[in-house]
């Protein structure tokens, strides 16, 4: 094979890599965030209180998040492909399984177990970062990231249900084995789990690069250690943290706040979903071309603004009435959710640039504390609605998180700033220049 053949067939498997990848992570994405609008009548169906709902959300956010790591180990060790597979199959039964369950604990079960879709993201950044060049990695995971855009399609499917359900008896099909109502969803995506499964083992290339393969646990740990890593972590709770808890917890507050009906409150949430993760592609890009820092600074300097406005409860200010409506609440919404979908990828950049042979592990541990905070700010957002009497106080924990993030990277910049002033004459005197953290 000709070294012209030779790179065609290496750009030709990248690029089924990347698109299988995407794929995939896009309806593992669907079953982790499906109880963001399934929610609802479940809700009515079982009963549940606000407090219970919120918790059954909350938990298949968890487990999508605490496993992060191992499976960005995993991928790393036994390749991408693999990995992916194994997911599918796995999250595929409890999947099935929630379509059946008729009691609380039987839910929470279930959706702790079908949570685990959520970490296929760090094992689709491994496989991808694996496989594209460095000049190309912001632009390939920005692609690949805009698989978020799954938390979508539970909601517009919303939209369709009840001209879907008029296909399937209450009793659904086969003695009930094919459910129907809201269960239809759930056994529908167990089916496509395990085709898509099957649709990766096929296609996917099978020489999967394998970049932790001979190293032990403890050399793959160690760049866990740098405080980069750390701050870092804190960033993707901002940009993609929130963006979980979020498309999980808008219809509810739409529906809560504006009494909205589900089908409207689905399509408002959609608006800000579809930014936050079809740009993320954009902000790979801008990231490719004028670097990380400044991408991110300009996201967190937005998502401040927009945020400060939403915090504001209703009432009298100066002698006038501030009540914003659904669709002015809606549009900063979305705005949040452009910076969300470019942050995202901006954020991931920095990861193969300063760990290249560690993507997995430091990427893993990045979404895994990022995706935390999906599990922590559903009830905090509950807990400072409810105290306040103001459900626009909830979002006082996501500005917070956000200046604070936005002063972080700031005063890092002020650090390197002064670093590289002082390395300028050294280098000039022939001295070896004073090594700054990169942000």
């Amino acid at each position: 094979m000709t070294d012209f053949q030779s790179t065609a067939v290496a750009k030709r498997d990248r690029m089924r890599v990347l698109w299988l990848s995407t794929i995939a992570f896009t309806l593992m994405f669907n079953v982790w965030l499906m109880l963001g609008v399934l929610g609802i009548p479940i809700r009515t169906a079982l009963q549940l209180s606000n407090s219970q709902l919120e918790w059954l959300i909350a938990t298949a956010i968890l487990s999508g998040a605490i496993f992060r790591l191992n499976f960005g180990i995993w991928a790393d060790r036994f390749g991408g492909r693999n990995t992916m597979i194994f997911l599918m199959l796995l999250t595929s039964i409890p999947t099935y399984l929630f379509s059946q369950a008729t009691s609380y604990s039987q839910l929470l079960i279930c959706a702790a177990l079908f949570g685990l879709a959520g970490n296929s993201f760090s094992v689709g950044i491994s496989w991808n970062s694996a496989w594209f060049p460095t000049e190309s990695k912001g632009t390939a995971l920005g692609i690949f990231g805009a698989g978020n855009v799954g938390a979508a399609g539970t909601k517009l499917l919303i939209l369709f249900v009840p001209t879907i359900l008029t296909l399937v008896p209450a009793a659904g099909y086969w003695g009930g084995w094919f459910p129907g109502s809201w269960r239809a969803v759930p056994a529908v995506y167990s089916i496509l789990l395990i085709g898509m499964a099957g649709i990766t083992f096929w296609l996917a290339p099978k020489n999967d690069p394998v970049p932790a393969k001979g190293r032990s646990m403890r050399e793959l740990m160690t760049p866990l250690k740098e405080i980069r890593v750390w701050r870092l972590s804190l960033y993707y709770v901002v940009v993609f943290g929130a963006y979980v808890a979020l498309s999980g917890s808008l219809p509810k507050y739409y529906v809560d706040t504006y009494k909205l009906p589900l089908q409207t409150a689905a399509l408002l949430t959609a608006t800000f979903i579809f930014p936050a993760s079809l740009l993320r592609p954009l902000g790979g890009y801008l990231s490719d071309k004028f670097g990380p820092r400044i991408v991110t600074y300009a996201v967190f300097c937005v998502m401040s603004f927009a945020l400060a406005i939403l915090s504001i409860p209703n009432g009298e200010y100066f002698g006038t009435a501030y009540r914003p409506s659904a669709a002015f609440f809606a549009s900063l919404m979305f705005l949040v959710g452009c910076g969300m979908g470019i942050g995202k990828a901006s954020v991931y950049k920095y990861i193969p640039n300063y760990f290249p042979r560690d993507v997995g592990a430091v990427g893993g541990l990045v979404g895994a504390l990022g995706a935390l905070g999906g599990f922590f700010l559903p009830p905090v957002f509950g807990m400072l609605g409810r105290s306040t009497g103001s459900p626009q106080a909830a979002y006082l924990a996501l500005l917070a998180l956000t200046v604070g993030s936005l002063t972080w990277l700031h005063l890092t910049v002020i650090r390197i700033v002064a670093a590289e002033r002082i390395a300028v004459p050294q280098l000039a005197a022939g001295r070896n220049s004073v090594p700054a953290e990169a942000v």
